[in-house]
């Protein structure tokens, strides 16, 4: 199948990465490459733009995608959570990183890839297929405790205490192998006025899995830290964020962002359909604005 990725507030994002001739820019979730193509189409041959992604198939596809500028582009194959790794001795230092968090359509539309709640498929949902843990890992072998909160803390959802006690009693019988199993689960799980409103019954908790089987919000808390090592002055983050999956790391960072440090970083959130937040420091000094500049964020509070 081909790689059919459509990037997301595409515009919006190369606008805030502030690309430029003869600089560097990573892309630490290369998926599609919509945004890659984007910015390479806008600065100089004299840049080198690095993509990364875990997934063979996005890779493949990019190379395709960006052959017009292989003398400016260099892949990676890895997980952005050991960025320091994949670019020692690559680069001295980066003008601006691009975090396109959240889960490509490609992946929804092969059901073999287990991430889609509406067709059947192996309980898979790995971006790397090379690693161990898929969801069927998680949801045969993880305590009720354990799935209560991943469901509650990844998914947001309201139901997480029984979808987790319904999977444990479901599994003593049979395992759960196939996405729809645990879809009929789900839905046994939540009550029949609670699943005819809102989103789809297995939606959140789908995302809730997909999260921890690739653990992507302690990958992006440990990435977003190692980038500022190798920012240049004034260099820039952009990251644009599935609405609720990196709140807390997002609050966290900031707080915990070193005082006093001599490089201009602006890191951009993009809450999707919401926000689009501006995290601006400048030796110390912490602001965030939403897309029309309304205070959003200052001294230590969201506003």
């Amino acid at each position: 199948m081909e790689y059919d990725h459509k990037s997301v507030l595409l515009a919006e994002v190369v606008k805030q990465l502030h690309s430029k001739t003869g600089g560097t820019l990573v892309d630490c979730t290369l998926g599609g490459a919509g945004h890659a193509r984007a910015i390479l189409e806008n600065i100089g041959t004299e840049s080198l733009f690095i993509g990364i992604d875990r997934d063979d198939t996005a890779l493949a596809a990019a190379k395709i995608v960006l052959e017009n500028f292989s003398q400016q582009l260099l892949l990676v194959k890895g997980n952005f959570k050991d960025l320091d790794q994949l670019l020692n001795g690559k680069v001295d230092a980066v003008d601006g990183f691009l975090f396109d968090l959240g889960v490509s359509s490609i992946h929804f539309d092969i059901p073999a890839r287990g991430f889609s709640y509406k067709n059947d498929g192996p309980l898979d949902m790995r971006m790397d297929k090379s690693q161990k843990v898929t969801a069927a890992t998680i949801v045969n072998e993880y305590s009720r405790n354990e799935l209560h909160q991943i469901i509650r803390d990844y998914g947001e959802e309201r139901w997480a205490s029984r979808i987790a006690q319904f999977i444990v009693e479901a599994r003593e019988r049979k395992s759960l192998e196939s996405t729809l199993e645990l879809v009929q689960v789900i839905k046994n799980a939540i009550p029949a006025k609670a699943r005819r409103k809102g989103p789809h019954p297995a939606k959140r908790t789908f995302q809730a899995f997909r999260i921890a089987v690739n653990e992507e919000l302690t990958a992006l808390e440990s990435a977003l830290w190692q980038t500022i090592k190798w920012l240049n002055a004034k260099g820039r983050i952009v990251v644009r964020e599935i609405r609720g999956t990196i709140t807390a790391v997002k609050k966290g960072y900031i707080e915990t962002f070193p005082e006093g440090t001599q490089k201009a970083v602006s890191i951009a959130f993009h809450i999707l359909t919401t926000l689009f937040c501006g995290i601006a420091t400048q030796y110390g000094k912490i602001e965030c604005y939403s897309k029309d500049q309304t205070t959003f964020y200052q001294n230590g509070e969201f506003m």
